[in-house]
Parts: structure tokens; sequence; C-alpha cells
């Protein structure tokens, strides 16, 4: 061969293999691309939470009244579910429940708990991993359950988020006058102070007075996840409504020209001759008197007028939020849930409050809207059996992060995109704040058709009697009602632990709930429903021995005691 050849040989291997270094370097190039903009496309996530907020409390429930077009169009466009109920049908164990995706027996945290989620188990909450895989994250409005040593004090939470525009324990309808943090605002009242908060949020800067964050937007090379808590239509905060001058035209005169329905089965206090549950399980007479609305028929009027209201207004914050979405470009990649953290009674029965294991109490309103979900899945409802734990891990795997084994929960992506499946065959509600107020602990399992619950000795002692005690002795009434001590957390593991070990029930309900939705007839002493009772309670066996799980409360003492050995006093939230 020639040196003519030879040098003609060797350029051109030179350029071929300059050649293949080029294309090497350009999949590698366009792999990263593509996987930054993978990481870019990852949907924004949004979580809204109502609070006290019945199943039928809104247009697309089947409420003809109430005027809630935003939140029926979220509905039209997403997926309705209908058999969604939470874990406890009580503010904080329901949200740490949300939050954790674990069941009260499991994550072992209420009012009457003595303790609070450790900073550990708060490692595993949705917003923590969330932000832990690149999500810039933000909370708005109420919190309500402990958090680490200190609980409301600790600061674990408002450290956890980029974005922090929250109060610890109820909001009020007028939260400036509650939580020196909303000061700032321009706007008085609860869901308008929110939504200056959402608005501050997704803006290009962040200004508005009294938020706490680090950056001063949103990174652009960040999805984001942003949590609305409200403290509405809860009576806590409607209660306090005063029809100020300057409140919106909402909380005023809507529904005041309206011929308010009761509830079907609606029976006044003074009309009670058969109550639901016998006297020495439902202490009745010890309920919280924020509940005595239900007990006349103006009083439940005035309250439902002014439930409407406050979920009307969140409506208007809904639509707020779609349309800045939209205005922003962010509407075709973001995540709309919304649901509530529990009912209430409006004197069904004659039964007032929440925390027992009724659909009433139980059963919310649950949307999720995916702008890229498949049409076919698009305005439909769904029956499946869901529940508030199945949120943390829908999040997560939108996100496409890992998922704690700590999760009780399942992901229902799946149902989202059109495959309509069951996640499990039957759900658990339980209520373990079971106190001086009256309610009894009990739990419940339930599939489509069938609903067993059982309920345990009430051996609490009368809130009438510490009350008239406290009017003795002259103790301050808060603290003799709502302050816990340490004896309190012995109890409460006492209530976790007896029904697994073999306390028996004193009282059991069964309903056929295929053709007794509203819970009116007791089959539980009926001879020809002997079998499916029988059958109902091995099912609440085996279910509710994987609700408590086999690990340790991952909790940390957080009662009066421990509060003052750390030179803190404890306001009752």
């Amino acid at each position: 061969m020639n040196k003519k050849i030879r040098i003609y040989y060797a350029q051109a291997f030179c350029a071929i293999g300059q050649l293949c270094v080029l294309m090497l370097i350009f999949v590698f190039s366009n792999q990263a691309i593509y996987a930054q903009k993978k990481s870019t496309e990852r949907p924004n996530i949004i979580f809204i939470l109502t609070d006290d907020h019945r199943y039928d409390l809104l247009g697309c429930t089947g409420n003809e009244l109430i005027q809630t077009p935003n939140l029926d169009k979220l509905a039209a466009d997403g997926i309705l579910f209908t058999n969604a109920h939470v874990t406890s049908a009580i503010c904080t164990p329901s949200r740490a429940s949300i939050f954790l995706s674990q069941f009260e027996r499991k994550h072992g945290v209420n009012f009457n708990s003595g303790t609070s989620v450790s900073a550990d188990a708060w490692n595993d909450s949705y917003p923590v991993i969330l932000r832990k895989n690149g999500y810039y994250t933000g909370y708005i409005g109420k919190n309500h359950v402990p958090i680490g040593v200190g609980g409301y004090k600790s600061g674990v939470m408002e450290a956890s988020f980029d974005y922090w525009y929250a109060g610890h324990g109820h909001l009020m309808f007028y939260p400036k006058e509650r939580h020196d943090i909303f000061k700032g605002a321009l706007n008085d009242t609860q869901v308008e102070i929110l939504d200056e908060g959402v608005t501050d949020f997704l803006s290009n800067e962040h200004k508005l007075k009294g938020a706490k964050h680090f950056l001063n937007s949103i990174p652009k090379d960040k999805p984001f996840c942003m949590s609305i808590n409200f403290n509405l239509p809860h009576g806590a905060s409607t209660s306090t409504m005063k029809m100020r001058q300057t409140d919106p035209e909402t909380y005023k005169t809507l529904y005041r020209n309206k011929e308010i329905p009761l509830p079907k089965y609606y029976l006044e206090k003074k009309s009670i001759t058969s109550p639901k549950l016998p006297t020495d399980v439902l202490h009745a007479n010890d309920r919280q008197d924020i509940y005595d609305f239900v007990d006349n028929k103006q009083d439940l009027r005035e309250r439902i007028i002014r439930n409407m209201q406050a979920v009307t207004g969140v409506d208007v914050l809904v639509g707020n939020l779609r349309k800045t979405l939209a205005e922003q470009n962010l509407d075709k990649n973001t995540i709309i849930i919304f649901t509530s953290d529990h009912g209430i009674f409006w004197g069904e029965n004659g039964l007032g409050g929440k925390a027992l294991c009724y659909e009433v109490c139980t059963r919310v309103p649950m949307i999720i809207y995916d702008p890229n979900a498949p049409k076919k899945s698009r305005g439909i409802k769904s029956e499946q059996l869901v529940q508030t734990i199945d949120l943390a891990p829908t999040m997560l795997s939108y996100a496409a992060a890992p998922i704690p084994k700590s999760y009780q929960g399942k992901p229902l992506n799946d149902i989202i995109n059109g495959n309509d499946i069951p996640v499990r065959e039957v759900l658990f509600t339980e209520n373990l704040w079971s106190t001086h107020f009256g309610n009894p602990r009990c739990e419940a399992v339930q599939n489509k058709e069938w609903k067993y619950i059982r309920y345990y000795k009430n051996e609490n002692l009368s809130a009438q009697y510490l009350i008239d005690t406290a009017k003795k002795y002259k103790v301050n009434m808060t603290s003799m009602l709502y302050a816990n001590h340490d004896p309190q957390i012995a109890i409460y593991q006492s209530f976790i632990e007896g029904p697994v070990n073999g306390e028996p029930a004193v009282f059991e309900e069964l309903y056929d709930l295929k053709n007794d939705g509203d819970e009116q007839y007791n089959l539980a002493k009926c001879s020809a429903h002997a079998d499916k009772l029988n059958e109902m309670r091995t099912v609440w066996n085996k279910t509710i021995r994987q609700a408590r799980g086999n690990d340790a409360m991952n909790v940390v003492r957080y009662t009066m005691d421990s509060e003052a050995e750390r030179a803190h006093l404890v306001k009752p939230e």
C-alpha cells in the first residue's frame, strides 16, 4: 500500500472517529436534556382541604341550592369520587392521616393522645418528600397537627416548606384577630386572606407581608406543590361571622332569601324520644356546646346558610386559582386535588358534631383534576372505595417520588387515568377521640353493600361534672376541659391496643348500605342477618390489625407536663 493510500485511510478513520465522538456527545446531551425536560415536566400539585365539609354541600354532589360553579367545573373536568372517606372524623387525626398516609391507630396523634408527630415521622410526610425530590413547596391556611418536640411551637413545620403563610389551630372567620402572620393582608375574611396567599405564592415575586419564604419566587426549573388548608365551613369560623360592612356580599346576603331545607332525618332535641345510640354509649348531654345549633330548626338553618356562604367563598377562590394558572400557562401541567377532613351532623336523628363512624361524618367530597388524563376519564364519577390516606401516595406517584413503606394508602392514579378498578375491597374508619365530651370509641368496616360498627365501654367522666368542679374551685375552664396531662398518654394507648387485644364491644350496628344508605335500620340484632354480622366481625378483626400495623407509633410526648418541664405553656389548639 503506497504512502498516499495510507494517509487517506488514516484521515478517513480519524474523521469516522470524530463523527462517532460527536454522535455520542449528541446522544448523551440529548439524554441529559430529555432527563432535565422530564424533571421540569413533572406536574405541579395543588392540594385544597376544607374543614367540616359534608359530602352533600356541593352542586356536583347533588345540592341544588348551593352555588359552587368552579368546583362543579373542576369535577366535570376531572373525576369525582362518590365513595370517598376519611379515616378519623375529627380534625387533628384526619389531617395527620392525610400528611402521613396512615390510620390514626398507626400514627397515634389526636387531641386526647398527649402526643405530637415526631420529626422523624414527619420526614415521611408528602410535603417533605416532595421537597426532597425537587419540588418548591408552600403551605397556606390552617395547620391542626402538632409536629416535633414542642408541638405547635417546635418550628418544625414552618421550616419544612419553602413558603409558609399559615396559623396553628383555628383561624376563625377573621384570622387577623387570632394570628399575627395574617395582619399584613388587605382583606379581613378567611377565604380572601388565603386567596392573597395563593396569589402571592404563584406570583413572580413574593411580596405579601407576613408570609415566610426563603426565595422570592418559585424557581423556574422546579415544579411546585401548594397546600391550601381552610378552617371553613368549620363552626369555629362560621360561628364567628359578623356580617361586617367590609365583608364581601357573599357572607352577608347570599342564600338569606331562600327556603333552607333541613336534612331528611332531622330531629329537634325536644322531639327525641329514642336516641340513635344507647345513652351509656354516647353521652349526648356532654356534647360540646359549639354543636348546640342542631337542637332547633332556626339555629340550624342559620348555620346551614353560613356554611353554604363559606363554601361558595371557597369556590370563588378555586375559580380565581384556575384563572391565574391559565394566565401563567401553568394550567396544562397542574394537578388539583380537593377534599375535606371530615363531615358533620346537622341534627340527623338528633345528633350533632362528628367523631363517629356514620356516613355523615366520614364521607367527604373528593375531586381530582389531571389536565393530562385521558379524555375518557374526564367528568366521570367513581364509586370505588377510596380514602384520604390515598392522596399522599397519589401525589408522590405523580411526582415520580418514592413512596415510604410506612404508607397505608393506595395511589389512585390508575382510576384517574380511566381504569376504574378497586384499590380496596373494604375500608376502615375509627374514632379514638373519646373524652368527657361524650363520644364513644368506635370502629367501622364497610364494603359497597354492608357496614359494621362496634362500640366500647364509655367510662369517661362527665363534661358537666368537670364544668361544675371548675366553677366551684375557680379553675380555668379551658384548662379543665382541654389540657392534656401525662396520664392521658396511657389512656389513649389503651384505646388503641384494647380492641386488638380482645376488648369486647358493648354495642354493634350493621347496615345494609345498598338499601339503607342513611343508616336508619340497625340489623345487628336481626336473626336473618346473623351470618352477615359474623362475616363482618371477621372482616373487622383482620382489618383493624392491618390498620394498627406492627411498628411502634413514631410520636413524642406533648402534654402540659412535658411543656412545663421545657418552661413552655401549652395553649390548647
